[in-house]
């Protein structure tokens, strides 16, 4: 490149941003391939006037509990609330203390305080984001009761050394699956190995609802009855209160809409893991997979991309310079949970989760979804291309 057209691609870096060419998730496409059969669903709940538990709701349950081959599955109001109801339900509260991974969303470690225990924190795998299994067991203490792995961006953590590690301490492990319906770890779905696991139905997730919900699954009868009873506050009926318990019920209006859209779901994980090696394509076509780190998926597991996440040095430029092409991205996470003040109050300090604090600064993630277009996907690579070319 001349040193003409460098400094003509240097100074477009500092053009103000062009309107998105494409959304970063695109939820009209979706809804416009199902428009009828979703509304079908909404009528007939308008019908039935039924609007809270009830048919629909029940129906979702068996078919989420077909679709993770667990024998357990209990809606409920969000992603956030399934962590919370599962951790109440093992009994962890005030002076316990649940192991778990800064680089996720707040709402993981969030639930912990919720629940009145302590979250303590264990670095992450540079290669995958997850949990670092092999760091867990220096965290436990005599007040330790549980283990969250995250399945982060849509892949399982490595599951088999904290199962271990959970049945020799006699803890519970909490799957955070919020992102990852339908992967899988050693042939087994997520949420299907652990004590308990939880899932949700925000809108962006690879099955959302029109709003928010969540799900917890077990293979336990008698955790499964608890989590029931914590979610319409503690009791059979309404006026006997068993345990304290909460209002964190599924409406049955969502509940019909996910049972639509939980027959397409193999069809759209389907189709974002194709989109996801068309990305890797693209990359070694224009000799990126040098420069950018591309997301890994272990041979033992099934990744379904509810995002595409690259690893990539001067990521802030870029994400700027991409804003000027009009292309969309994303950051999930660009500050660990240990550095942010809701936490303060743990002493963490920076250094101490290393490969955390580093995928918060060089992660960025990429439109990723069923109705992306190749075309679509040309663009955002290019347009990386052309902001490495700038700097090279």
């Amino acid at each position: 490149m001349s040193d003409q057209s460098r400094r003509a691609s240097h100074e477009g870096r500092h053009l103000p941003p062009r309107p998105a060419a494409f959304p970063f998730l695109d939820l009209r496409a979706q809804f416009a391939g199902i428009k009828t059969e979703v509304m079908q669903a909404v009528s007939r709940v308008m019908e039935s006037q039924q609007f809270i538990l009830g048919p629909e709701v029940e129906a979702l349950e068996r078919e989420l509990a077909g679709f993770l081959q667990v024998r357990f599955a209990i809606t409920c109001a969000s992603g956030s609330d399934a962590l919370w109801l599962a951790l109440l339900a093992t009994g962890v509260g005030p002076g316990d203390e649940v192991i778990t991974t800064p680089f996720t969303f707040v709402a993981t470690a969030g639930s912990v305080a919720r629940a009145g225990a302590k979250p303590v924190f264990v670095d992450i795998d540079p290669a995958t984001y997850n949990i670092n299994a092999s760091l867990v067991e220096a965290a436990i203490t005599k007040r330790t009761r549980a283990i969250i792995p995250v399945h982060l961006f849509g892949l399982a953590a490595d599951l088999d050394p904290i199962l271990k590690l959970a049945n020799e301490y006699k803890l519970a492990v909490i799957e955070d699956a919020a992102q990852a319906i339908g992967a899988q770890y050693k042939g087994a779905s997520v949420g299907n190995s652990g004590t308990l696991g939880c899932f949700s139905f925000f809108p962006s997730k690879n099955l959302g609802a029109a709003g928010d919900g969540g799900l917890i699954t077990t293979n336990d009868a008698g955790l499964a009855e608890r989590v029931r009873l914590l979610r319409v506050h503690g009791g059979h009926n309404k006026y006997n209160a068993e345990i304290l318990g909460t209002n964190s019920r599924l409406d049955a209006l969502q509940a019909a809409i996910l049972r639509v859209k939980l027959a397409h779901l193999n069809a759209w994980n389907s189709a974002r893991q194709k989109k996801a090696e068309c990305y890797r394509a693209l990359f070694r076509k224009h000799g990126l997979d040098r420069k950018i780190g591309l997301p890994q998926c272990p041979p033992d597991r099934v990744h379904v991309y509810n995002q595409f996440t690259i690893r990539c040095p001067h990521r802030d430029p870029l994400r700027e310079f991409l804003k000027t092409r009009g292309i969309p991205s994303d950051v999930y996470y660009p500050i660990p949970l240990h550095l942010q003040a809701a936490f303060a109050y743990l002493g963490y300090r920076a250094g101490q989760f290393p490969e955390s604090e580093r995928a918060g600064r060089e992660v960025l993630s990429l439109p990723n979804y069923p109705e992306l277009s190749e075309d679509q996907q040309s663009a955002v690579v290019e347009a990386i291309r052309d902001f490495y070319a700038t700097i090279s």
